[in-house]
């Protein structure tokens, strides 16, 4: 007799009235999961995104979050299908379903190219970091900052769509510190929540007297961008060598030579990563000239008679 799998076995979950049934497991964090799932209805896969919350501040990140998502209808930021928090032994978790792409984050990508020894062609990288940024840009114009932009939470559709996922670091762009207590929460905040090898410099040692606003992301953004041309972050090594980030992002970046790349992507790169905050671009900027250099990218078959 052939296997007779019976769907009424497989364990289901309900999210806003709707029907869902769990595939498979696909990571663990501290303290969330991510799940496959099924929807009953309509028979698509999403991820679902389970998070444990602790405490009351738990449920408010988390809460935060979903709001988050909510605030924003862009191609590349990750949308949210449904949500619901739910009691189990006295502790709660916030269930938040988002589609599930299933060609993975753009890290994914780039360890598949580096593990065969490849590299990303410059239009590929232009073409996904005009994607990053006008995602990037949707936030800022709503006076939000990701705070935790890095290339595991940046997901790639087949068409190479970037889609920004993970927004429980995200809050309001421009932070105003006054005084040296304020200064240590924002400087603990960013050590918990914003990956050391894709920080910006200005939150290892937070001044008692600032604005910390969404130039943050451009470092960020800098970071990506080396790590699609270098196929690995700036400040990856030293960190896993367990030499000090800290001091590191305090110099502008050396783009290794020689460079496979144009001198306008090289000079795009070096023009991010800028130490400090106040001599950084911002996003209209960088998305001027990434379309500069995809309009120069393009000529060779034009002038082709």
């Amino acid at each position: 007799m052939g296997q007779h799998i019976c769907i009424c076995s497989r364990s289901s979950i309900t999210i806003e009235n709707k029907k869902y049934y769990f595939i498979q497991k696909l990571e663990e964090g501290g303290f969330s999961y991510v799940d496959l799932v099924e929807g009953a209805q309509d028979g698509r896969f999403y991820a679902l995104k389970r998070i444990l919350c602790h405490d009351r501040e738990g449920r408010q990140e988390a809460q935060t979050e979903v709001e988050m998502h909510r605030l924003f209808n862009h191609p590349n930021v990750l949308p949210l299908s449904g949500h619901t928090f739910v009691d189990r032994g006295g502790k709660t978790e916030a269930w938040l379903l988002l589609p599930y792409i299933s060609k993975g984050s753009l890290w994914s990508v780039l360890e598949k190219l580096r593990d065969k020894g490849g590299f990303m062609p410059e239009d590929r990288i232009l073409h996904i970091f005009q994607g990053i940024c006008t995602g990037v840009k949707a936030l800022h114009d709503k006076g939000y900052a990701h705070r935790d932009l890095k290339p595991t939470n940046i997901l790639l559709e087949e068409d190479d769509r970037p889609i920004l996922m993970d927004l429980g670091s995200m809050n309001k762009a421009r932070i105003e510190v006054r005084g040296s207590r304020e200064a240590m929460t924002l400087q603990d905040w960013a050590a918990q929540r914003c990956t050391i090898s894709y920080r910006a410099p200005e939150l290892f040692n937070v001044e008692s007297h600032c604005v910390i606003d969404e130039r943050t992301d451009i470092w960020s953004l800098g970071c990506v961008l080396y790590a699609m041309m270098m196929m690995e972050g700036p400040f990856d090594l030293l960190f896993q060598k367990g030499d000090s980030v800290a001091l590191a992002v305090q110099n502008p970046v050396i783009i290794p030579q020689p460079c496979r790349y144009s001198q306008g992507l090289q000079t795009l790169l070096s023009s991010i990563m800028v130490p400090n905050p106040r001599e950084r671009p911002d996003i209209n900027w960088i998305l001027d000239q990434v379309r500069h250099l995809c309009s120069l990218e393009r000529p060779v078959e034009a002038n082709m008679v």
